[in-house]
Formats: C-alpha cells, sequence, structure tokens
C-alpha cells in the first residue's frame, strides 16, 4: 500500500501567511480487514511493597506504563501522566478523542465533532492548555493535533508556580514526540467512512540518527469530507406585530477540510550539560461547505423560504519554540526558553435567500492575524536536605489585527490590540521526611490588554499574586499508598475578545433590515471594565498504586470563585439602531463556588479475579455541583459544567492470536444552567460508544479497524429568554452518524 498524494501542501502555507496562494486538493488511499469487541468490569486490590523514592527532580518519561506510573508517584502536586503506549492503544483520530477518557474531563460539541477540552466540567478560560510546556498561541486548536505528534500527555489538577496559575479548572501539558536513535520510522495511513462521505489522512514520524544532534520529524496530513446537519425550532412572541411566532429551520451542508500540520523536535547536546532544543512547528488547513437553510414559519406559511450557504475558511500557522540549558554548577541548572510565531485566519460566510420571508441575504467575514511572542527564564538550584529551588521570569506578547466585517457593518471597524504579560515566581519542592514531601510557591503576574476600535482606545491592566502549596504523604513509605493535599489560589482572565471584541450584529437581523433583533440572536460587543475571575482552591486525593500496574484513586477539590465572568444579554439603547437593541457581552456577575469528586480506577482483570481474562481495565467517574451565588436557583451552575461524566473501557489481547480488541463508553447526562433571570440553557446527554480492533501480522506492521461513535445519538442544545410577559425559546438537534475508520501501521 502507498500514498497516491501527489503534491504537498507545505508551499501553501508560506504564500497564504503572506497573503497569496492556492491549495491542491489530494487523497489518500487504503484497505484491508479486522475484528472487534470489548468487555468492561471494574474492582480493587490491596497493595504491595515499592520501594520509596527520594528523587524529586526531573523525571524522563519514555511512555511505558511503569515510568509513567513512577512519574504520577514521585510528583508532589497531583499529576495524571499518559505515555505513548496509552495514548496508541485506542487509536483515536484526534487529540480530544484520546483525553476525553480520562478523568474528569469533557469535550464539547456534538459527538465525533470535536470541540473545547474542559477539566471537571468548567467553561472556557478554566483549563490552561500547554504545548511543550508552553501556553498555546490564541486560535490554536489541540485537535489540529494527532496523537501520533504526541509523547505525553501531562494532567494536573491543582496549578503550580513554574506550570502558572491560570488554571482554575486544571493543566494540560502536552509533549511531543521526541526523537530515539536507531528507531524505524512510524507510518500510519488511515481511511475513514461516515454518513457516505470518505476522508483520508497519513501520519509518517521519522526519527534522526546523527550525532550530536538527535530529534524527530512528524508529518499529518489529512483529506476529510463530512456532513452536517441540525433543526432549529423557534417559539416566540418577540415579534413587531405582537404575533407569536412559530419556526422551524432545516440546516443540512457537506464540507470538506485539508490540511497539513508538520512538526519537530531537534535536540543538540553538548558539554558540561549544554542542550539546545528547536521546537518548529507549522500548520496550514482550509474548509469549504455548501448547504441549504430551509425555513418555515408554522404560523404564517407565507413567510416560509430557502436559503443556500458557502461558508469558506483558511488557516495558517508558524511557530518556533527555543530552549537553551546549560549547567551552572553541580548544583545549578539555567534554562532560557523563547517563543515566536504568526497565524492568519479568513472566514467568508454568505447567505443567498432564494425568496423573501423569513431568510435574508447575508455576509459575514472574519480575517485577522496574530502575531505572537515568549521568553523565559528558569534557574533550578539543588539544596542541602533535598530542596530543589525554582525560579524564573517570563515575558508573553500577543498582537492582533483584525479587518471590519462587512456583516458586522461600518460600526465595527478594525480592530488593532495587544496583550503584554510579565510574570515572576519562585518555588521549592523537598522532602521532609520519609512519609512527608512539600511544595511551596508564589507566582505574581501583570497583564496589560489594550485595543483600538473604530478610533476607540480600550485599556484593560490586571494584576495578580498567586500563593500555592502542596503536600504528599506516605502513611508506609514501603508501601503504594499515597495522600495529596492542596491549597492554591489561582486565576481566569479575560481574554482579548471579550474586552475589546469589535461590535457584530446578529446575522439575520442585522440593523438595516430589522430595527430590532430577538435576545437568543442578538448583537456582541466588547467589555473593557472586566476584572479577572480569582478563586481559592482546595484538593484532596488518595491514590493506590497496584502491583503489576494500575492505579485505585479519589479526589476532591472545592473553588470558591470571585468576580465570575459570564456572558449577559440585555436590551439596550444602541448608537447602531433607531431602535432598542439586544446586547450581549462579557459581565463580571459576582461570586461562584464549585466542588466535586473524581474517582479513578486502572488495573487488568485477573488482579482482582485470578481465573479471569487478563483484560486491562480502566475505568472512571466525576461527579460536579457548582453555584453561582448572584443568581436564583435552581440550576444556576457554571456554564457547560455537567453534573457528572463517566468512562468504562477494556482492552484484551487474545489468547495465541496476533489480535487486540478493545472499547469504551464515554457519557454525560443532560442539564439545564440558568445563566440569569430571565436567561436558561440547555445541553442534551451525550453517549459515545468507540470499539476497535488491531490484527498484527508482524513487529512491524499491522491493520486497525475503529468504529467511532458506534450508537449514534441526536444532540440536543436550547436557550431561553423567558421575562414572564415575553419569551423566545431556540432549540437545535444536531444529527451525528457513526464513523468507521481503517488504518495500515508500519515500522519502516
Amino acid at each position: 500500500m502507498r500514498d497516491t498524494s501527489s503534491k504537498s501542501h507545505l508551499p501553501v502555507v508560506a504564500q497564504f501567511l503572506t497573503g497569496s496562494g492556492s491549495v491542491v486538493p489530494w487523497g489518500l488511499v487504503a484497505s484491508a480487514l479486522g475484528v472487534l469487541s470489548a468487555p468492561c468490569v471494574a474492582l480493587a486490590q490491596a497493595p504491595s511493597a515499592a520501594p520509596a523514592s527520594s528523587d524529586l527532580g526531573q523525571v524522563e518519561i519514555r511512555g511505558t506504563r511503569n515510568t509513567d506510573t513512577e512519574a504520577r508517584q514521585e510528583s508532589t502536586a497531583s499529576k495524571i501522566v499518559m505515555g505513548r503506549e496509552e495514548i496508541e492503544k485506542q487509536g483515536d483520530a484526534t487529540l480530544g478523542d484520546v483525553l476525553k477518557r480520562l478523568p474528569g474531563v469533557t469535550v464539547q460539541g456534538a459527538p465525533g465533532r470535536g470541540g473545547a477540552i474542559r477539566m471537571r466540567g468548567l467553561g472556557g478560560g478554566y483549563t490552561q492548555i500547554l504545548l511543550d510546556g508552553e501556553r498555546t498561541p490564541p486560535g490554536f486548536s489541540i485537535d489540529t493535533l494527532t496523537p501520533e505528534q504526541v509523547e505525553r500527555i501531562e494532567i494536573l489538577r491543582a496549578p503550580t508556580a513554574e506550570t502558572g496559575a491560570r488554571a482554575i479548572a486544571g493543566t494540560i501539558n502536552i509533549v511531543l514526540r521526541e526523537g530515539r536513535k536507531a528507531s524505524p520510522d512510524d507510518l500510519k495511513i488511515t481511511r475513514s467512512q461516515e454518513h457516505g462521505q470518505g476522508s483520508s489522512m497519513l501520519n509518517w514520524v521519522h526519527n534522526l540518527n546523527t550525532s550530536p544532534l538527535s530529534g524527530t520529524f512528524t508529518l499529518s496530513a489529512m483529506d476529510s469530507q463530512r456532513a452536517d446537519e441540525s433543526l432549529t425550532e423557534i417559539s416566540s412572541n418577540y415579534t413587531d406585530d405582537s404575533l407569536d411566532r412559530e419556526e422551524q429551520r432545516i440546516a443540512q451542508s457537506v464540507g470538506r477540510r485539508q490540511g497539513v500540520h508538520a512538526n519537530a523536535r531537534l535536540q543538540w547536546k553538548g558539554e558540561q550539560g549544554k542542550s539546545l532544543t528547536l521546537t518548529p512547528f507549522l500548520i496550514y488547513s482550509e474548509y469549504a461547505a455548501q448547504g441549504r437553510i430551509d425555513a418555515k414559519s408554522i404560523l404564517l406559511p407565507s413567510s416560509s423560504n430557502s436559503a443556500l450557504t458557502d461558508n469558506e475558511s483558511r488557516y495558517a500557522a508558524a511557530r518556533l519554540n527555543g530552549q537553551w540549558s546549560q549547567r551552572l554548577s553541580a548544583d545549578d541548572r539555567l534554562e532560557v526558553r523563547f517563543g515566536l510565531g504568526q497565524a492568519k485566519y479568513k472566514q467568508h460566510i454568505t447567505q443567498t435567500a432564494l425568496s423573501s420571508g423569513v431568510l435574508s441575504n447575508a455576509l459575514d467575514e472574519q480575517r485577522f492575524t496574530d502575531r505572537t511572542t515568549s521568553l523565559s527564564g528558569k534557574w533550578t538550584r539543588v539544596l542541602d536536605n533535598g530542596h530543589q529551588w525554582v525560579s524564573g521570569l517570563e515575558h508573553e506578547g500577543v498582537r492582533r489585527v483584525e479587518e471590519a466585517s462587512p456583516g458586522a457593518g461600518e460600526d465595527s471597524g478594525n480592530l488593532k490590540a495587544r496583550t503584554t504579560r510579565w510574570a515572576a515566581y519562585t518555588q521549592d519542592e523537598f522532602k521532609i521526611n520519609p512519609h512527608w514531601s512539600a511544595y511551596a510557591g508564589v507566582r505574581y503576574e501583570s497583564i496589560l490588554t489594550e485595543g483600538q476600535v473604530s478610533e476607540v482606545l480600550k485599556h484593560n491592566k490586571s494584576q495578580v499574586l498567586t500563593p500555592l502549596l502542596h503536600a504528599l504523604w506516605k502513611p508506609d513509605p514501603a508501601k503504594r499508598d499515597q495522600v495529596r493535599m492542596s491549597l492554591t489560589r489561582s486565576y481566569k482572565t479575560p481574554t482579548l475578545y471579550n474586552m475589546v471584541a469589535p461590535l457584530r450584529y446578529s446575522r439575520d437581523y442585522q440593523p438595516d433590515l430589522f430595527p430590532s433583533n430577538t435576545p437568543t440572536q442578538p448583537d456582541r460587543v466588547g467589555n473593557p471594565d472586566l476584572r479577572p475571575e480569582l478563586a481559592t482552591g482546595i484538593d484532596l486525593g488518595f491514590e493506590r498504586h497496584l502491583e503489576g500496574g494500575g492505579v485505585l484513586s479519589a479526589n476532591v477539590f472545592r473553588r470558591n470563585i470571585q468576580d465570575l465572568i459570564r456572558y449577559q444579554t440585555r436590551l439596550q439603547t444602541v448608537d447602531w439602531s433607531s431602535q432598542q437593541r439586544w446586547v450581549s457581552s462579557a459581565q463580571n456577575v459576582g461570586d461562584a463556588v464549585t466542588q466535586g469528586i473524581e474517582l479513578e480506577a486502572k488495573f487488568r482483570l485477573n488482579q482482582a479475579w485470578t481465573e479471569a481474562w487478563p483484560v486491562d481495565i480502566r475505568s472512571n467517574v466525576s461527579f460536579f455541583r457548582s453555584k453561582v451565588k448572584d443568581v436564583p436557583g435552581p440550576d444556576n451552575r457554571l456554564d457547560q459544567q455537567p453534573s457528572m461524566t463517566a468512562n468504562l473501557g477494556g482492552d484484551y489481547r487474545w489468547r495465541g492470536m496476533p489480535l487486540t480488541v478493545g472499547g469504551n463508553v464515554n457519557w454525560n447526562p443532560d442539564y439545564d444552567t440558568r445563566r440569569s433571570q430571565e436567561q436558561r440553557s440547555y445541553q442534551g446527554i451525550k453517549r459515545v460508544v468507540d470499539v476497535y480492533g488491531q490484527w498484527r501480522f508482524s513487529a512491524a506492521t499491522a491493520l486497525r479497524l475503529t468504529v467511532s461513535n458506534l450508537l449514534p445519538r441526536d444532540y440536543e442544545t436550547a436557550t431561553t429568554f423567558n421575562t414572564g410577559a415575553q419569551y423566545e425559546t431556540a432549540r437545535t438537534t444536531d444529527r451525528n452518524w457513526r464513523n468507521i475508520q481503517l488504518r495500515l501501521e508500519m515500522k519502516i
């Protein structure tokens, strides 16, 4: 089997970053056969003796179960490490599919459609995403990464001074592939099918075998086609003629996404502990979708009509990260990190009405350029009595230039904005005695955001001081039981767009056609007066590491949040219309509290029952509860936080056959959220079943069949605005389908 791609997308990236060029379509072809099935059960086992670790320094992760477990055990702060073996076990197509199986992690959006990654059910901005220990650039989505590009994933449930305190829910650190000398290349060719639409993907990992330079090069290329279909039902009495409105809209489209993602990790090691690591990466993707919207008025059939839609977008990003490390003495090490990059995004959406009625002609464009720079220094010193003292300084800058959107109107204007962040931190991690280890740190950050929209300057500056304490207690140092405790201060800053976003009209209710709009389709503006959210948190966790691998753990947490930021919709007198308009903007709405418990069990079934098959069981369940104090109940929870999330999965290598089978069930219940006195939202049930089978022909060749979303279920969301006298409800049902994927895996 071979790659039938004829041309590379790499030249297009440079052209697009400079504003020119076009893309040549390409394709991949693959075919074969496999088998699948998955058993599942879970229980526990008593601990056994293991040597206690006294090294609190840096741990090298090689991606096996033992070293992942050791990294988790040796960390004073609560940490989960997923290495290469576990990442590639399920054969996932996206990194989001890998993450959704971790304890307390949820993925927003309809099943199989990707979405923002959340920890502990908290909304956007509460989870800190790092790439090789650095904050990801604006506009970067981890769904652009494939599992083949990742060496390991580290989950930190509580913040530390070194990794950053913008992590109220926690931190996910994604470490890219590391080079291995004398290792063969990995090549994976994938073909998938979903609802009659085909997709192809190629992943190649090349290890450099030179000296003194080592490293790895990773290339992922994809050509994906996918159908989308949704039904929106609107019920309202917000009309100019005082008549109730009952409306249905069916939206259908077929989109094609083509993209390439290349990254490398190059490391040079010199004498006396000197090393230089360079990590360049390049992303390019383009998307095109054509569709149709059919709108039908239940009460006024004459208002029914249809519209054609055309959606085109391009995203290109290039970035270079680097790290210089030098040992100054036997006890001192200096690290300097830098990063610079640029990203460009362009989206063009048109809606063309086929007749007069509910739908109108609309044009919406978004064009922006982000430039980012970062520079940091870290000094590590090993002191007497097991102390490891780390101090550092950081600087980060983001500049955005956005052109006015014709769909937003002349009042929107161009946007020029920048964010500058300075940080300083110090921390000490030390071993008190064989039973106790501790961590104490403090971090200071200053963040300045400035933006100019239509020649109006908006300005926001915040400063945050965050003390952080962690402790690790081993009741018996000769055994594997551990108790972790954390008392921390963390925060969430308003995004640049929260504060200085240009005015964007409601697409279906533009002021020149509709002087007034509706509360479920408001205009949007920024708010430069936002304050950062501050959270005081406590975490308490227990872990039992089992002999032969596996872990049982329970973790409870609580966060008290001040100055919660939430989008609010209000009827306002505005400059861009002769009548009052519904306008949505971010606001500080008061205080909130969230708490929960996370349970995890990973083990082999025959560890609990001797006669059982050696099935690797992975299971977790998390329960969450939250309350926004200034919003009346019930259901006054934090946005997008379900009451629970659960996973149950297993893997089994068939005896006497080169066959491995497995699967996973991910489940989130439905829930209502009361956002304000008048505003509510609803998220439907999510249940995703994935199964796979892998047949290994030899040590170098295998064939994998994966069925994602085996039992597809429509996904429902809704928003409601009700003042008692007036109301509007918009309920959307998104279709999703089973995805069948066939992959040829080779080492060459």
